[in-house]
C-alpha cells in the first residue's frame, strides 16, 4: 500500500500508540482530583504540556490543550469576536482558509460582525498589501493560514506580521495544522503572531487532541465552559493520554525535521517533475516561490478527481481529491475557486500529501502506476490512437 492522503490524516506512530496505552493504564486519574492519582494524572499533563512548549519555544501557559484544529481556530475567530467586541467588529481571513475558519466567520456575519475575506493571486498566495489596505480601525483579527491544505503554498506570514506590526490591539491567528514536520516554523512563526492552532491526528497522533498557542496577554472569550480546566479557558476533563500521546508526537516528527524536510521536498519534486512532462496535466501547486514540501496537487483535464482517486485506489494507492473535509460532497476547491481556476478543471483536482514516513521508493511505484492509468483515461477521452 501507498498512502499519500497526510493532508488528511497519518497513521499513529506505534511509539506514540504505545505511550496512549500506557498513560491510559497507569494514569487514569482525574487531573482535577486532589488525591494521589489526580496528582499523578496532572503531572503527566503539566509535563506534556512543557514538552510542546520547550518544542515551540513559547512557555508552558502558553499553550492550551483542545480536541484538534477544527475546535481550535472556531475557538480564536469567536473567542476573539467576543472578548473584543466592544473595540470593533471587523474580522480579516484569507478566501482559501480552511473550513474551521471560514465557516467560523459566515457565521460571525450572521450575528453581526463585518467580515472581509482577502484575495489570493493565480498561484494561491495572499499578499501582505492586501491586508495593509483591508485594515480599518474597528479590525480586531486578521487570520491567515501557514499553509494551505489543499494547494500547499506557504503565505507571506512574515510581511504580514510587519504590516501589523503597529497595530498590537489586532489579534493576528496562524493555523498552523499543515505546518508540522515541515521546517517552517520560522516562516510561519514570527514573533508578531498571536494565536496558532494545531491538530495532533496530522503529525502522527491520536485524532481528537490539539493544542492552541496563545501569546501571554491576549485575550479570548471561553467557549466551552464548565469546571475550570486549562484555566478555565477551555473547560472540560482533559484527555491526558491523548495530550501525552501528541506530545510524543510532536517531539519525535520535530527530531532531525530538516533532514526529513528535504526528503519530503525531493520526492515531491520528483513526481513534480514527472507530472510536468504529461500532456493535459495542469499542476496548481506552486512550482516557483514558498510552497511546503509534501503538498502536491494537480488535475487530469476531462478525469474527475473523485474518479481518479478510486482508479488508483484499486492499484492500492492512496490519494484524495482536495480537502479531506469536503472530498464527499463533490464540491469544487475552494483554494481554486478563489484562484479562479475555471469550475471543470478544479473539479478534477486530486492532492497529494506526502510525510516523513514516505519513502523515495513510493515514489517510483506510483511513477510506475500512474502513467498506465493516465494512458488509459487518454483513451477513454479520444486523446489517444
Amino acid at each position: 500500500m501507498i498512502y499519500f492522503d497526510n493532508s488528511a490524516t497519518t497513521k499513529i506512530d506505534p511509539q506514540v500508540l504505545q505511550t496512549y496505552q500506557t498513560v491510559a493504564n497507569q494514569f487514569w486519574g482525574n487531573p482535577s482530583s486532589l488525591h494521589h492519582l489526580g496528582d499523578q494524572a496532572l503531572q503527566m499533563l503539566q509535563s506534556a504540556r512543557q514538552q510542546i512548549a520547550d518544542l515551540m519555544h513559547c512557555q508552558a501557559d502558553e499553550i492550551f490543550f483542545t480536541s484538534g484544529g477544527t475546535e481550535g481556530d472556531n475557538w480564536v475567530l469567536k473567542g476573539t469576536a467576543m472578548a473584543k467586541r466592544e473595540f470593533g467588529r471587523h474580522l480579516i481571513v484569507s478566501s482559501i482558509e480552511h473550513p474551521a475558519v471560514l465557516n467560523s466567520a459566515k457565521q460571525l456575519e450572521k450575528l453581526g460582525w463585518d467580515v472581509t475575506y482577502l484575495p489570493v493571486d493565480s498561484h494561491g498566495y495572499v499578499h501582505a498589501a492586501d491586508v495593509k489596505k483591508a485594515l480599518r480601525k474597528d479590525t480586531v483579527l486578521v487570520s491567515v493560514m501557514g499553509v494551505n491544505n489543499e494547494i500547499g503554498t506557504v503565505q507571506p506570514i512574515q510581511e504580514i506580521a510587519e504590516v501589523l506590526q503597529d497595530r498590537p490591539t489586532i489579534h493576528f491567528h496562524v493555523d498552523a495544522v499543515q505546518t508540522v514536520g515541515k521546517n517552517l516554523f520560522d516562516q510561519v512563526l514570527p514573533e508578531r503572531v498571536d494565536f496558532a492552532t494545531f491538530s495532533g491526528h496530522k503529525f502522527h497522533g491520536p485524532r481528537g487532541v490539539g493544542f492552541v498557542y496563545i501569546k501571554k496577554g491576549r485575550k479570548l472569550a471561553t467557549l466551552i465552559t464548565g469546571g475550570g480546566q486549562e484555566r478555565n479557558w477551555r473547560n472540560g476533563t482533559e484527555n491526558v493520554p491523548a495530550i501525552a500521546a501528541m506530545s510524543k508526537a510532536f517531539r519525535l516528527v520535530l527530531t532531525d525535521e530538516t533532514q526529513k524536510a528535504a526528503q519530503q521536498m525531493a520526492m515531491r519534486q520528483k513526481l513534480l517533475t514527472a507530472l510536468q512532462a504529461m500532456p493535459d496535466i495542469t499542476i496548481f501547486s506552486p512550482t516557483t516561490g514558498p510552497a511546503a514540501p509534501h503538498i502536491l496537487c494537480f488535475a487530469l483535464s476531462g478525469v474527475r478527481g473523485e474518479t481518479m482517486v478510486h482508479a488508483l485506489e484499486e492499484h492500492d494507492i492512496y490519494l484524495s481529491t482536495t480537502s479531506a473535509c469536503s472530498s464527499r460532497t463533490g464540491d469544487e476547491s475552494g483554494t481554486l475557486k478563489a484562484m479562479q481556476v475555471p469550475e471543470k478543471l478544479a473539479t478534477s483536482a486530486v492532492r497529494i500529501s506526502l510525510d516523513d514516513q514516505n519513502t523515495m521508493a513510493e515514489v517510483d511505484q506510483f511513477l510506475k502506476v500512474f502513467p498506465q492509468v493516465y494512458q488509459r483515461f487518454q483513451h477513454m477521452n479520444g486523446r489517444v490512437d
